[in-house]
């Protein structure tokens, strides 16, 4: 059987992208994710993406995204822009966008240019962490040798940031330090990490390990949780637009006085081909 796929990008965070709008999901999305995003032996991503049909009377599409490894992720920031920039070109040429995701909800897009969006990414919040006392999102975790202090942001999905005021850790140290911690006890369904290095009160540079994919050239929600981390920690502003620098590109989150973000940026299409299954 051939597979008609797109890929597509946002800030280097790449996924293949699969119309399943007429059929439902793919069978074996999973299985299919971890072989199609092998570099060298697959295609090459961080993942693959469906596009299935909305669950939501109001919904355009319902985007389901499954990590490099086959675990299904919960929500995407970077995917769910391109899912939008996808649907703008394949018959919704409209400027506002509304996309299902299974476990995190309704995400509403906006366009704000050519091959950008805008997406509202609901509310953050603190979680605390399986640790015997944690009330808060504010945690001391052992990791890889040492300690560290972490803001436990869920976006969607979960994630850990650590404040790195000397700078991010190279490639070597993120693929030990970032496994470690996105791997640990405290997190039950694992977490992304992301290591933040303070540019400016608007810039903040980040690099980021993701569960089910490693590390990866961006993650939109790892941005979002990065900006209400520096945001929580009177660091950076509500209602200012923060500039992520990521390894694939930047981008824009904005943090407003309820806990609610909005994350800008990019979607690209890279090619589109088949491949048999």
């Amino acid at each position: 059987m051939k597979l008609f796929f797109t890929k597509m990008q946002g800030a280097g965070n790449d996924y293949l992208f699969v119309d399943c709008r007429k059929t439902g999901c793919l069978p074996h999305a999973a299985a299919l994710s971890a072989a199609l995003s092998r570099p060298h032996y697959g295609v090459g991503a961080d993942g693959l993406v469906c596009i299935c049909p909305p669950v939501l009377p109001e919904g355009d599409a319902c985007m389901r995204m499954f990590n490099a490894d086959g675990t299904e992720g919960i929500m995407c920031g970077n995917g769910v822009r391109c899912v939008a920039e996808y649907l703008y070109n394949h018959g919704l040429h409209r400027a506002v966008l509304k996309i299902d995701t299974p476990h995190a909800g309704q995400r509403i897009l906006r366009r704000v240019g050519a091959g950008r969006w805008q997406a509202d990414m609901g509310r953050f919040s603190l979680f605390a962490p399986a640790l015997p006392g944690a009330k808060t999102g504010r945690a001391e975790l052992c990791a890889a040798e040492r300690s560290w202090q972490v803001l436990c942001i869920s976006i969607g999905n979960p994630h850990c940031v650590v404040p790195c005021p000397d700078g991010l850790p190279t490639a070597a140290q993120l693929a030990r330090r970032g496994a470690a911690l996105a791997e640990h006890p405290a997190f039950l369904c694992g977490a992304n990490v992301e290591f933040v290095h303070t540019v400016s009160p608007a810039c903040l540079s980040v690099s980021v390990w993701e569960r089910g994919s490693g590390a990866t050239l961006a993650c939109g929600t790892g941005a979002c949780a990065a900006a209400a981390a520096m945001v929580l920690q009177g660091v950076c502003r509500r209602c200012t637009p923060i500039e992520v620098q990521l390894p694939g590109g930047v981008l824009t989150v904005c943090i407003s006085p309820d806990d609610t973000v909005q994350l800008t940026g990019e979607a690209v299409t890279v090619f589109s081909g088949e491949v048999d299954v």
